[in-house]
């Protein structure tokens, strides 16, 4: 039997949590699950969960709770007022924050943690649709070791590897270091197709060129391919992406870090968002792309 029987999921319904919450639904737990539109949770119910309608409600049934959601204004957003989770939750329950919300946000739900009597653990994640689906998550947990027993079982539910950090704040931050690299792959993966194809080439060429040496590698092929083939039905949105990008370059920033790579990458993926933004995060080549009258001219 799992340790703790009963998860509650808040955002069940979005791209990341649905799939979370189904497999923590399918590896035993009593699951509890909400989302802001009902009607994305309900298919949950096929595999045993229970569809609340409000957080607080979905939080009282629960021993442990999982946000995963939007942004840290949304995560709190759900956890307080008179329907959001605290108004739910037992003393004593752990808060497992899986969202990316960087270190401001982290800092103040360690804080209203505190203040409600919960144990907090942040945990964000690496992957996206497809691995959330899968079960295939890197978990980037940071927090109490004493409650690493208790919600290891729900991590194994949701990732194929949890990386343990230390304190709580601490997953957040390597996540915002890796959210860094993944935006800088894709802006430069951008730059150099447009670069290609403006000088009569094909991105194709390009994969050739580097194909199976050091300069290869799977996450380009991914996102890259996507720009070639110019589809962009989003596994990781690229208003997202620049969200995450934005919350780097504000932990930089507090720092005193002099990151110029960083902060061009993030104003040049702001740039795509009105027009893209619900695309994927490949979806930051429109903004270089060039007309298919200019290539090669």
């Amino acid at each position: 039997m799992p340790a703790a029987d009963a998860v509650a999921v808040l955002g069940a319904g979005g791209t990341m949590g649905f799939g979370m919450a189904r497999n923590i639904a399918r590896a035993g737990f009593q699951l509890h699950a909400w989302n802001r539109s009902r009607e994305r949770a309900e298919p949950l119910s096929a595999d045993g969960a229970q569809i609340h309608d409000t957080a607080a409600e979905a939080a009282a049934a629960a021993d442990v709770i999982v946000t995963m959601l939007t942004d840290a204004d949304v995560v709190l957003a759900t956890m307080q007022g008179d329907g959001g989770a605290f108004a739910g939750a037992r003393a004593g329950s752990v808060w497992v924050q899986m969202s990316t919300i960087g270190e401001q946000g982290t800092a103040r739900c360690i804080e209203l943690a505190k203040e409600h009597g919960l144990v907090f653990v942040d945990a964000p994640v690496l992957g996206t649709k497809q691995p959330a689906a899968e079960g295939k998550l890197v978990v980037l947990a940071s927090g109490s070791e004493s409650e690493r027993e208790r919600v290891q079982p729900i991590l194994d539910a949701v990732g194929q590897r949890t990386m343990w950090i230390g304190e709580a704040g601490a997953g957040s931050r390597l996540k915002l270091v890796t959210n860094a690299w993944i935006v800088a792959v894709v802006e430069g993966a951008a730059e150099t197709i447009a670069l290609a194809e403006g000088l009569g080439l094909g991105g194709e060429q390009f994969f050739e060129a580097i194909d199976g040496g050091a300069l290869d590698m799977p996450y380009l092929r991914l996102k890259g391919g996507a720009m070639v083939r110019r589809d962009f039905e989003p596994t990781f949105a690229l208003r997202l992406a620049t969200k995450d990008a934005m919350l780097a370059e504000e932990s930089a920033e507090r720092l005193g870090l002099d990151l110029p790579m960083l902060a061009a990458v993030s104003r040049r993926m702001q740039e795509g968002v009105p027009e893209h933004g619900d695309e994927d995060l490949s979806a930051t080549y429109l903004t270089s792309a060039p007309t298919r009258a200019d290539a090669g001219s």
